[in-house]
Formats: structure tokens, C-alpha cells, sequence
């Protein structure tokens, strides 16, 4: 095994190294320790509301970029870490005809998959690179209802999805965990990217990304994410699917919140396997700490971070039957 680079001169929390260890097979771990450490890809998604890949990557090479392609993964693209700056100052992304995401972040709404036909529900949207990407995944930005509780955050959500050719996505500024009471098993099709700790964008290099993590935070978004799920299973319709996902590894925020989920509706709700070949994708856990989760949670997926890939956790599920309130 590798020996781990050495650490900058303020260290990452020694409680978060020793979970991650736990979390991160010992053969993933050391690619893993180097991308807390190292530069991040920037990547990009084309945004089909606007233009066409082949249009884009010619446009891009016209302004001196070197864009390339994701190998795996439709619509999105690398460029070299020194032409960020020249990429965010593009007609091309000013305009919105490319939207600057990771390629982690493109996987839940794939996931999700919708349909044209289907009604949409982004239950906490901002900044809204996942509602730009379900309303181009649609074709129908008018069937996708997004949500966002912060005020800032819902401006942004909003110029985001004018500038990305979506203004007709129906937009609210409320609480997600209590739209279940305006919208009871309305919707075909519920996205849940759940606010959570963000491990996936922690920088050993900048303290200000980790200066407030700890394991008390996890506990308490863990409660936040509980609620906001049993909002999302009773807005879903029986038969619809839903995706939850978070950009953090902590098992709290990711399998048991799944898993209390799957205790509380019991065979109404499913796990399902993503269906997409996300590579070097692990499987989830079915345990954590003593305490072990339901064996579905093993066709959940977490996205261990290498360079490219950010950190992400995804769960695709099934509502099979009606879930009606206690």
C-alpha cells in the first residue's frame, strides 16, 4: 500500500481520517486521500436547452479550449485545470449553453431518468445544475416543479434556470419537508439532493471548507434529511421513482437515512440499482458502526472521490404502494 502524500500544515480532523478509512475499501483509500489533497477537474455539462455537444466543443476549440469528452458519461467534458478561468468567462457559459458541474453531480438525475410525460419534482434546488439537467433530460421544463427554502439561494435557482433556457420550471420558496402536506403523492418522478456535511468538496489544502465538520453537524443533518425524505416518498405517486443523494460520504446522512426509511414503509418502498456505468462505483453499506442497515442498501452507490469524481452518495428507489399518512 501506498504511503498517503504528507499533509499540509493544518491537518484534516483526525476523527474524519479515521472514518474514512472505514468507509473507503483499503485500495480506493489512497487515491482517495490524494484527491482531499490535490487539484479538482474542471468539468462541465452541455446544456441541451441551448445547444448540441458537437456545437459546444467546436465553439469551446474556437475560443483556444481543449475540451474532452467524459468517456462514459453524454454531455459532459474535462478541460485542463489552467483554463478554468477562461472556460467561467465564455459567451458559452454566460449564456448557459454549458453549466459547470462535476461529473458526480450529473449522476442522480440520470438516475432518476425522467420522462416527457412525467411530472417532475426537484425538492431542494439551488442552484439548480440538477433542475437545468431533469429539464433537458425532458424536454418539458414546464412539467418539473423545483423547490428552495433559502431566499438567496431561490434568486439564484431562478436566474440560473432563465439563463439555461428552463424559466418554465414552476418554482417555490418553502420548506421541502412539509411540501408533502400541499402535494400528497402527486409526482412521477422525485429528485432529493439533500443538504448535507459536503465532505465531497472538502480541500485539505483549505481549512475554510472543513473548519466546521464534525460529527455533531452529521447527526443533526441526518434528523433534516429524515424529514425531507418522508416529504419526498409522500409526494411521490405509487409505481413513481425517487432518487436521494447527497455529496458527502458520512453513512448518517447516506444509508440510514435510506434505511429509515425502508423500516417505516416497509415493501412500499424499494431500492433499485442505478443503471448507469459509473465507474469505480461502490456498492453501499449494509452497516456502519454496529448498527446494521437493510441488505437493499447494497444496490445504493457511493462515489469515492479520485480527481475527477467528487464524492456522492445515490439511491434509487420504487414506491410500490400507497403510503398514506399515520
Amino acid at each position: 500500500m501506498v504511503t498517503p502524500p504528507a499533509v499540509p500544515a493544518v491537518a484534516l480532523p483526525a476523527r474524519f481520517v479515521d472514518r474514512l478509512r472505514q468507509i473507503v475499501p483499503p485500495d480506493r483509500y489512497d487515491a482517495c486521500w490524494q484527491a482531499f489533497h490535490g487539484p479538482r477537474a474542471t468539468a462541465y455539462r452541455v446544456n441541451r436547452l441551448r445547444t448540441t455537444p458537437a456545437a459546444l466543443q467546436t465553439e469551446l476549440e474556437a475560443a483556444g479550449l481543449h475540451p474532452v469528452p467524459v468517456p462514459w458519461l453524454a454531455d459532459a467534458a474535462l478541460v485542463p485545470d489552467s483554463e478554468r478561468r477562461a472556460l467561467t468567462e465564455t459567451a458559452a457559459c454566460a449564456e448557459g449553453r454549458l453549466y459547470l458541474q462535476n461529473p458526480s453531480s450529473l449522476v442522480p438525475p440520470l438516475a432518476l431518468a425522467p420522462g416527457p410525460t412525467d411530472r417532475v419534482l426537484d425538492l431542494c434546488a439551488a442552484p439548480g445544475g440538477k433542475t437545468l439537467h431533469l429539464a433537458a433530460l425532458t424536454g418539458q421544463p414546464g412539467q418539473i416543479a423545483a423547490v428552495e427554502l433559502s431566499r438567496p439561494r431561490f434568486f439564484r435557482l431562478k436566474r440560473n434556470l432563465v439563463t439555461g433556457g428552463a424559466a418554465a420550471v414552476r418554482t417555490y420558496q418553502r420548506d421541502g419537508s412539509t411540501v408533502w402536506r400541499h402535494c400528497p403523492e402527486q409526482f412521477d418522478r422525485v429528485l432529493l439532493d439533500a443538504p448535507c456535511s459536503g465532505e465531497g468538496l472538502i480541500d485539505a489544502t483549505a481549512p475554510e471548507t472543513w473548519e466546521h465538520w464534525d460529527e455533531r453537524q452529521i447527526r443533526q443533518l441526518s434528523r433534516r434529511q429524515t424529514r425531507l425524505l418522508y416529504s419526498a416518498v409522500q409526494c411521490l405517486k405509487p409505481g413513481g421513482t425517487l432518487v436521494y443523494s447527497t455529496c458527502t460520504l458520512a453513512p448518517e446522512e447516506n444509508e440510514e437515512v435510506i434505511h429509515a426509511a425502508l423500516e417505516r414503509w416497509g415493501a412500499a418502498l424499494r431500492v433499485e440499482a442505478l443503471g448507469i456505468p459509473v465507474p469505480g462505483l461502490l456498492p453501499g453499506l449494509t452497516g456502519w458502526q454496529g448498527r446494521q442497515f437493510d441488505p437493499q442498501l447494497s444496490g445504493a452507490g457511493r462515489i469515492a472521490p479520485d480527481g475527477v469524481m467528487e464524492a456522492f452518495f445515490i439511491c434509487r428507489m420504487t414506491k410500490t404502494a400507497s403510503t398514506p399518512t399515520p
